[in-house]
Formats: C-alpha cells, structure tokens, sequence
C-alpha cells in the first residue's frame, strides 16, 4: 500500500474565507500550467455540494472534468475524488480540512490518498502529484495573503464583505 501524502499549513483568515477561496473562488488562484490544457484565459470550477464537477472550461468551451465533490461540508471539510490526466475510475481521493485557530487563523490539513488504485504505476504518480501539490499551494496562499476578505454570497460567487475593496468572481456554471 502506498502512504497517503499529508501537508498542513497555516493562513491567516477564518476558516470560512479559506474553504471559499479553495472552492468557489478556486478560478481565481489555480494556475494554468497545473491543468490539462495549460491554455490562458481557461475558468477552473468547482461546483458546490456533493455530486459537485471539478473541471476546466477552455475559452473555447471545451471542457476538462478533474474530479467530483463527495462531502461538502463547510467551512471545515471537503473532499473529492481526483483524477486530473487520468481517467476517472484512477481518481485518487483528497481530504481537506479547515480548522479555526483562536487567533483566527486557520490550519489547512491535507490529506491525498488512494493510490492503490494505480496499481503499479502509484508510486510514480504519488511522487508527480508531491510535487504538484507543492508548487500548486504557494498558488492558494499567495491568494489568502492578497487580504481579500471576500465570502460566498447565496448565488456562490465570492463578493467583498465590508473591509475588501474590489469585486471577484468565479464563472458561473453551465
């Protein structure tokens, strides 16, 4: 069996502001070299709820599924099967859970596991996705430290509450 890879890491802002932008405002930090594509100009998605596609949409419309939500439980826990360039019955599964410090920062614990269902190839592909995920995290914490105070209004899009000073919204779903 191959060990799950584990990261955790702390940003300075609530748990609920670190789940909105690892979710719906995941458009505004994923890169595009860390996508099938790497095309400019591409929306990064993830839908809210279990059931929810992860996916890139290219300016052509061409979509690229990654994955698929299976708990959605904010603002401390989510998690998804991912199978980003491969095919879906490969995916791994992510875990990821926010948990609120008394100083109002928040711990980010990940946890991606699975890779028994690669077969022979899980440890090459554990190791790719190591490396993945640590060029693909300073992404995410670049985006926490930009100070945007936003929050996912009802219609789930990221909107300024009263300290942010600009509007920032994802693509909206097909």
């Amino acid at each position: 069996m191959t060990a799950p890879l584990r990261m955790s890491f702390d940003v300075d802002c609530s748990a609920e502001h670190a789940f909105a932008v690892w979710t719906t405002g995941i458009g505004m930090w994923w890169p595009a070299d860390h996508t099938v594509t790497g095309e400019a100009g591409l929306d990064v998605v993830m839908q809210s709820g279990v059931g929810g596609r992860i996916y890139e949409r290219t300016p052509a419309g061409v979509e690229h599924d990654w994955g698929e939500v299976t708990v959605w439980n904010p603002p401390t826990r989510l998690v998804y099967l991912w199978h980003l360039r491969r095919d879906r019955s490969d995916a791994t599964e992510v875990e990821i859970r926010f948990v609120a410090a008394a100083s109002g920062a928040t711990r980010i614990e990940i946890e991606h596991r699975g890779w028994e269902r690669l077969g022979s190839a899980a440890d090459q592909w554990r190791d790719q996705n190591r490396a993945g995920w640590q060029t693909l995290l300073p992404h995410f914490q670049a985006m926490i430290a930009k100070g945007d105070r936003s929050h996912v209004s009802d219609q789930g899009r990221l909107v300024p509450d009263q300290s942010a000073g600009r509007r920032r919204e994802r693509a909206p779903d097909p």
